[in-house]
């Protein structure tokens, strides 16, 4: 029997309860395959705070460290909105981030037939299909660069530095082009080349890169241009790759063709396969305990680390078809029902998730 440690952190509001059923399914799908999952569960974010009064709690990264994968549900909310930018529950993400060396973020974008109805496009444009992955750099850019305040000219004035290395791009660029080998072999860089100077050395590097991948086809989009292209015509894409901050944009404008958020997960990786998944959701702590949240982004976040971290693709495509099934019989959590569909809450949706693996 194989067996696998993984860090455990549901977070906060609506992460606890749906990172509870992702757990079942692991744990279920595990189990077909003769395989243990041994889950350490630590706090961070806001839950943290509350605890200890620190988002990141070190035991929580040196645990994290020594596990071979870390499942996350979702950190933050109003209540800890107005405490200072260093001690706010989003810091435990950029902590994790950076302590465990994770620079490429996955999110992949793909518009189900059953939710079409859903999706803020017209039918005409997302019946050529939508299927996306964004890959985003996650420990560069302006999100770490030097940061501060400071009086110019009397003035008081806040700044923020976008600084890359070739490294940095160069890696990232990397994951990019593998993750397009095996897909449609299409990736389109996102810049700003014609004005910042750190996008001007990304598309160089891309570029550079680029010529080790000769079967994929490469062009390169202003990030203005690529947001307006992202609703006009999104079956266009198959790989973005982009640096921190326009990622984080264009991955959330990206998630909203499909239609709801709380389908949508997300892969946080570096070298070594070793990575943190999450959906891509929030916390949502209107909805929190009333068993009302989506699970189907845990879920789906539980299959990329089956898929990524642990070398188990049969196993994430059980649980993929498993999604698949229950939403062709035509189950719905509310935010993403439509009418002559069949409610159903969080629970209800987990053990629907299970009885089809």
């Amino acid at each position: 029997m194989k067996e696998f440690k993984i860090a455990v952190i549901p977070g906060d509001g609506i992460g606890v309860e749906v990172t509870e059923q992702a757990l079942k399914v692991l744990e279920k799908v595990c189990k077909k395959y003769d395989t243990k999952l041994n889950f350490t569960e630590l706090k961070a974010g806001g839950c943290a705070i509350d605890d200890c009064g620190n988002p990141l709690p070190v035991e929580t990264l040196e645990k994290c460290k020594k596990s071979d994968a870390v499942f996350l549900g979702a950190v933050g909310g109003p209540k800890w909105d107005d405490l200072p930018g260093k001690q706010r529950p989003e810091q435990a993400l950029l902590g994790l981030r950076g302590g465990l060396g994770l620079y490429a973020n996955l999110r992949p974008t793909k518009v189900f037939d059953e939710l079409k109805s859903a999706s803020p496009l017209k039918d005409s444009i997302i019946d050529k299909g939508v299927d996306i992955l964004v890959v985003r750099e996650l420990t560069g850019g302006i999100y770490f660069g030097e940061k501060g305040r400071k009086e110019v000219d009397g003035i008081y004035a806040a700044y923020d530095t976008e600084l890359y290395t070739v490294d940095e791009i160069k890696r990232i660029a990397h994951c990019g082009f593998k993750a397009a080998m095996k897909r449609r072999k299409k990736l389109t860089s996102v810049d700003k080349a014609n004005i910042l100077e750190s996008s001007r050395l990304w598309r160089e590097v891309v570029e550079e890169v680029a010529k080790e991948y000769p079967e994929v086809e490469v062009n390169h989009l202003y990030v203005d241009n690529a947001s307006m292209q992202l609703v006009r015509n999104p079956s266009q894409f198959d790989i973005i790759l982009t640096s921190n901050m326009f990622g984080d944009i264009l991955s959330d404008e990206a998630s909203m063709i499909s239609g709801s958020i709380g389908m949508l997960a997300s892969a946080s990786l570096r070298e070594d396969n070793f990575g943190m998944y999450e959906p891509v959701h929030g916390s949502a702590p209107d909805i929190a305990g009333m068993n009302l949240a989506n699970p189907l982004a845990q879920i789906l976040s539980a299959a990329m680390m089956l898929e990524y971290s642990l070398g188990m693709s049969e196993a994430a495509r059980d649980i993929e078809n498993a999604v698949d099934v229950v939403l062709k019989e035509g189950y719905r959590t509310g935010d993403i029902y439509s009418e002559g569909a069949k409610k159903i809450g969080t629970k209800e949706m987990g053990e629907l998730i299970l009885s089809n693996i």
